[in-house]
């Protein structure tokens, strides 16, 4: 049997009696004048004027209520000062303990007792901003083992889907007026209790990239203390916080600095000006989603940056790290509604940590949640766009356009599905220009000569949106195979499409362009094992020597030049290996000697794109770069085993798989942040070839 709800909102289903109607009328004309004079929850929490059209109605809801779309309540109730009367509260728990007994028992209870523990905890501004002082102030350090063991029993709130088990429940401890909140004791000289707590209102912050997540509707429900027995809610950590509670102010910007220079060249998925000067403004203090975002930027930094820029063991890192993303995760499940381009970017920065981390199956799980809710906004598609400020359309299609790519590269690695066909988006790839130059209303021009840093992108997504046609074809021609005049014209396809990913970069802006090429024959300095003790004297110089120079890794256009040139081998390694299946079906046979010289080809372009780009620029792709070249590379062992048919073609081969896999695995080592899996390496040792 559910409680029943406070007086003030007791209309009654029967008919009151003759005596009580005096009583009722008196106390609904109070409740009228109340309402008449107050502001409602949601109001009171943002500190902005309730305005109703017609004040005599006390069942209207507000404007800002109608607005924002939720429940127009008023359930505030003013807390007497001073300290709690413990005593009282005891007797007032034991009573309603008393109360719920005997309802469960007998069922004929009409009126369960609502303690004032229960009242007071459903204030909307104390419940979001009040934290228990037992709780400590680091974010994830474990709650459960620090709350008191004596759990109270009181009365549940009336729920909108009341059931049988609501008639008795193990109430959580109730907060007190003098509880301080996760931001100290004191804050600006002012004393923390819950009734002096400022409410936050949603202000339009000058470079604000997202707008400010309406938090102040989740604050009806009251904020329960976790107990050793039961799960918090999800809404338990949705509150302000700030970075100080995970690390140093100082180290957290640094490692914000760290994002902008390593990771932001190939995930330019937040808009520089806006997020920093959100950033600097402490917007993670009243906008708990954006200190999730903030949180997963972070996480993500740390498992992608050379460990020499930290000043941190790698445990340290690991373990900040993964603080981080727990701290992102526990915020973002408890705002999916509504859903905003934020949501999306903190899932795919959560998509790439786990990448790093060797979490497989969390990383495709954080992938689909960010492609799904990207889809829900419709950001696949240019009419959703209308209306939006600049900074937040160029936002959503560098998101989208990230998420595109990861997706084809998903599938072709691992042999999956697509999430994102090519003919379902009609999205436009994002303007080229910087960050400075995007405003809410407004394109800057880009300087005459200047290749802007998102163009990197764009390229990449191009060649991606080949590898989707291609990708496509694939997958119907395995469950119906082309015949006859079909097949033909399959090849001519195909065909069109190799040439198409071969010139794909022909047009790209000098910055992008390789500096210097080779032929398809591999000078000999390229091998033997004095270039491999130097590369990797090189990394290891790069990863673990604080003063090494960086000039390379830091030039975003070199990073973006590996990322493009070894994506476009990819893709072209897989129209061929297709082809080449279209002409077996096509004569019934193929010319192994062609099969095998254009792999080796593919296999020498990659190579000299590899010495193209300094070692520097090539290890800052991290572990997605590799899987890349891993993937074309393990081709070649077949061309090993051949060794006896056509000794000379496998020991180039050979040299190839060696030079590819000794010092591109170096490099993923080093960003391995787990020391049990960080086994020793060797220049002279061969590789193993696994992973995706």
């Amino acid at each position: 049997m559910a409680p029943s709800r406070p007086k003030k909102e007791s209309a009654s289903p029967t008919p009151p009696s003759d005596d009580a109607a005096p009583k009722d009328q008196s106390e609904n004309s109070k409740i009228k004048r109340k309402r008449q004079s107050q502001s409602c929850d949601a109001c009171r929490a943002r500190k902005v004027r309730c305005a109703r059209e017609n004040p005599d109605d006390p069942k209207q809801s507000c404007k800002h209520c109608i607005a924002l779309g939720i429940p127009c309540t008023y359930d505030y109730q003013p807390k007497k000062r001073g300290p709690p009367n413990l005593y009282l509260r005891r007797l007032q728990e034991a009573q309603a303990a008393q109360a719920a007994a005997q309802v469960q028992e007998n069922g004929t209870a009409d009126v369960v007792v609502q303690s004032p523990t229960t009242q007071k905890s459903a204030s909307p501004s104390q419940s979001a901003m009040s934290v228990s002082p037992q709780i400590p102030t680091p974010f994830l350090e474990s709650a459960l083992n620090s709350v008191p063991p004596s759990m109270h029993i009181g009365a549940l709130p009336p729920s909108r889907y009341p059931i049988a088990a609501d008639s008795f429940h193990t109430q959580f401890p109730s907060m007190s007026p003098m509880t301080p909140t996760s931001f100290g004791p004191q804050q600006n000289g002012r004393s923390s209790r819950g009734d002096e707590q400022p409410a936050y209102s949603q202000t339009n912050e000058p470079f604000s990239t997202y707008p400010l997540f309406n938090w102040s509707y989740k604050q009806h429900q009251p904020l329960p203390i976790p107990t050793p027995t039961a799960i918090p809610p999800l809404s338990y950590y949705y509150r302000p916080h700030r970075l100080e509670e995970i690390a140093p102010r100082d180290t957290m910007l640094l490692i914000i600095a760290l994002f902008f220079d390593f990771v932001y060249p190939l995930t330019p998925c937040v808009h520089k000006p806006s997020f920093m000067a959100d950033v600097h403004s402490r917007r993670e203090e009243r906008d708990p989603l954006f200190f999730a975002l903030v949180m997963s930027t972070v996480a993500s930094t740390l498992v992608q940056v050379p460990r020499s820029y930290l000043p941190m063991e790698r445990h340290a890192v690991r373990k900040l790290a993964q603080t981080c993303h727990e701290a992102s995760r526990h915020i973002s499940v408890a705002s999916y509604d509504p859903p905003t381009s934020m949501h999306v970017v903190i899932r795919y920065l959560d998509c790439v940590y786990h990448f790093c981390e060797g979490h497989d199956a969390t990383q495709h799980a954080a992938f689909g949640e960010a492609a799904h809710i990207a889809v829900t906004l419709r950001m696949h598609e240019e009419l959703s766009y209308e209306g939006l400020d600049l900074i937040e359309c160029e936002v959503r299609r560098r998101t989208f356009w990230l998420l595109f790519g990861a997706d084809k590269s998903m599938s072709i690695l691992l042999g999956r599905p697509i999430c994102l066909r090519d003919e379902d988006t009609t999205c436009n790839f994002p303007r080229e220009l910087d960050d400075e130059y995007i405003t809410p209303s407004a394109y800057l021009p880009q300087p005459h000569g200047k290749t802007a840093t998102v163009s990197g992108l764009n390229y990449t997504s191009r060649i991606f949106a080949l590898l989707g046609e291609i990708l496509v074809r694939i997958r119907v021609d395995k469950r119906s195979p082309p015949q006859g005049q079909f097949l033909t014209a399959r090849l001519e396809e195909v065909q069109a499409l190799h040439q198409r990913i071969v010139s794909a970069l022909a047009h790209a802006p000098e910055p992008l362009r390789l500096k210097q090429t080779h032929g398809h024959n591999a000078p000999p300095e390229y091998g033997g094992a004095g270039f491999r003790q130097a590369t990797f004297a090189e990394v290891k110089d790069f990863f673990d020597n604080p003063n090494a120079s960086r000039a390379n890794a830091l030039n975003p256009f070199l990073v973006m030049q590996a990322n493009l040139y070894v994506t476009q081998q990819l893709v072209r390694f897989v129209i061929e290996q297709y082809r080449d299946e279209l002409v077996t079906s096509l004569q019934g046979s193929i010319d192994e000697s062609r099969v095998a010289e254009d792999r080796e080809s593919v296999a020498s372009d990659l190579l000299n794109i590899l010495h193209s780009i300094p070692i520097q620029s090539i290890a800052t792709n991290g572990p997605s770069l590799v899987h890349k070249v891993r993937f074309v590379a393990s081709t070649l062992l077949d061309a090993v085993r051949k060794a006896e048919t056509a000794p000379a073609s496998a020991a180039r081969a050979h040299a190839y798989l060696w030079d590819f896999l000794s010092i591109l695995s170096e490099i993923e080592r080093n960003y391995l942040l787990d020391d049990d899996r960080d086994g020793s390496s060797s220049a002279d040792g061969m590789p193993l070839i696994g992973g995706s």
